[in-house]
Parts: C-alpha cells; sequence; structure tokens
C-alpha cells in the first residue's frame, strides 16, 4: 500500500516533502492551514505552530500515513500519539541574506529597509547594525523576494533575510549576496533538518531515513529551547556539529532589541548516548545562570514554536 504523506502546500513545503516522498515511495497530500490562509502577523496566529496542527490533525484522522515539517517549527513538548520517526541528513543551517545590487550585512548603505518575521533575526540585526530600518515580513520565499529592489516605495526592501537550505530547496539561491557564519550568526534551533513523523508505534514505516548525526544535533539544540522553556517569543541561536570525536553545542540569547546577548557552549565525547541531553542541560542552566531570564522571555509562558 502507498504511504499518504501530508505536507503543507507552500511552494518550499512541497520541495522538501518531495524529497521525502522520493524516498518512501509516497504520495504527496498537500494540507492546507489557517496559517497559509491569513496574512497576519504569525505570532497572533499562535506562532508557527499553526501549521503543525493542521497537519498533526491530519495524521491522526488517518488522512495521511506521515507528516513532513521544518523542524525548527515544531514545540519541543512531546506530541501525545505521534513521533518523529526519521530526520534525514541536515541541510544548510544558515541564514542566507539577499540584498538588492549585491551588498552585504557590512556594506548596506544606513538606514536600508532590511525584512525579517524572526525576533532572533532582528535581534541579531539590530545587534550587528543598530542603524537599519528593520521590517516586519510575512509571505513564502518569492513574495518576499518581490520585495527587494521593488518599485512599489512602499513594498521596497533594500534586503531580506532567510534560511538558506530554504532557498536551497527551492533552486533560489542565486538570490543570495551573503551567507551568515554559524560562528558568529547562530541560527534556530534544527533550522534547515526536516522531521519525519508518524503515528507512535510506526516509525518503523520511515526509519530507513534517519540519520544519526543530525538526529543528535538537533535534539541538543532544541534541549535548549526546552530547558529555557522558551520558543518563538525568545531570541535564541543554537548550532551543534563533530568534530574529532566530540560533539559541540553552542547557544546564544539575545536582548530582543539587540542590545545585550549571552553565549554558552560546551562540548563532551559523541559516543557517548546521552550527549545530547546532557550538553542541552549544560548548556541552558549556564545561560540562566548567566541572566537569561532577564535579557528575553524565557520561562513559563513564553512561546512555544518558531518562524
Amino acid at each position: 500500500m502507498t504511504l499518504r504523506l501530508g505536507t503543507r502546500a507552500s511552494a518550499l513545503a512541497m520541495a522538501q516533502a518531495g524529497t521525502v516522498a522520493a524516498a518512501l515511495g509516497a504520495e504527496l497530500v498537500p494540507i492546507v492551514s489557517d496559517g497559509d490562509r491569513s496574512t497576519a502577523p504569525l505570532a497572533s496566529l499562535g506562532g508557527a505552530g499553526v501549521f503543525a496542527t493542521a497537519l498533526r490533525a491530519a495524521l491522526r484522522a488517518g488522512e495521511v500515513d506521515v507528516v513532513v515539517h521544518s523542524y525548527k517549527d515544531l514545540p519541543t513538548a512531546p506530541e501525545e500519539g505521534l513521533a518523529i520517526g526519521a530526520v534525514p541528513a541536515r541541510a544548510d543551517a544558515r541564514d542566507a541574506l539577499c540584498a538588492r545590487d549585491g551588498f552585504t550585512l557590512d556594506t548596506l548603505p544606513e538606514g536600508a529597509r532590511v525584512g525579517t518575521g524572526s525576533p532572533r533575526r532582528r535581534a541579531q540585526l539590530a545587534a550587528r547594525r543598530p542603524d537599519l530600518d528593520l521590517v516586519d515580513i510575512r509571505g513564502n520565499i518569492d513574495t518576499r523576494l518581490s520585495r527587494v529592489g521593488a518599485d512599489d516605495t512602499e513594498r521596497r526592501l533594500d534586503a531580506i533575510l532567510l534560511a538558506a537550505a530554504g532557498l536551497s530547496r527551492i533552486d533560489r539561491s542565486d538570490a543570495v549576496t551573503e551567507f551568515l557564519p554559524l560562528e558568529r550568526w547562530p541560527t534556530a534551533p534544527a533550522q534547515g533538518a526536516l522531521a519525519v513523523e508518524v503515528r507512535a508505534g510506526e516509525e518503523h514505516r520511515v526509519s530507513r531515513l534517519d540519520h544519526r548525526p543530525t538526529r543528535m544535533a538537533v535534539d541538543a539544540e532544541r534541549g535548549v529551547l526546552a530547558r529555557l522553556e522558551a520558543g518563538c517569543a525568545a531570541p535564541i541561536g543554537a548550532h551543534a556539529f563533530f568534530d574529532d570525536g566530540l560533539m559541540f553545542l553552542t547557544a546564544r540569547i539575545y536582548r530582543p532589541d539587540g542590545s545585550a546577548q549571552l553565549t554558552s557552549a560546551h562540548a563532551a565525547d559523541a559516543d557517548d548516548p546521552g550527549i545530547a541531553a546532557e550538553l542541552a542541560v549544560r548548556v541552558a542552566d549556564e545561560l540562566l545562570a548567566q541572566g537569561a531570564a532577564d535579557l528575553a522571555p524565557v520561562g513559563p509562558g513564553a512561546r512555544e514554536d518558531h518562524e
């Protein structure tokens, strides 16, 4: 029996789900959520979790057998009755600047209008270039890109920030004028990774797609969010990677206006099966000890999802 794979209907979601469907021999089933229909700010709709809710409802109802999410969009709390059956190998986790006239972040003119819908990116931009005019935007990738250098002065932006992975998945990496290095510009926990979700007990249907290093890395990054009880209301970047037998985890939390930031980094033996959770606790607890709760909205009540 052919697996039915549910995904959001956007071009990006269809592209990234298509790679999973091809690997599983599955049939794509587009699902439209309230978030896809609305042009209201994402936070006012309940954050990016609104997209996951529609997919999960279809999975529970038996309308599909598998769903694919951008992993950074998922709340960190486990979802009863469902399980992440696979995390495929991660794509590029970096943020990418798409600017008019080939500008980079450092060469953008003073007062340039830069669009983003992410509190983390806003804080990072404000910290790096406090002179920029930051504009809140929504819409699919092509809609956002159409505003860069647009003739309409009201819509016109000088640049936007997007995830490099998304641009690559829809063959729009040509729009990038600068890739921002993760060591100086950590991105959303699990950015660039996909989560393949199934009903609990059916993980075997997709387990062959699981990439252990990617799962460990995103588990560590998302573990920081979970420990801080934070989400899209808290501007947090995290990056986990492996080198010379060690797993490294760095996380940085910003004051929303970019005027201050805190960083924690730890490493441990990558062969330890519990290392992702252990490093997440170390990093998050160090951030809290440094005063993270006073810097940004973390703890009970912080929103539990991302752009």
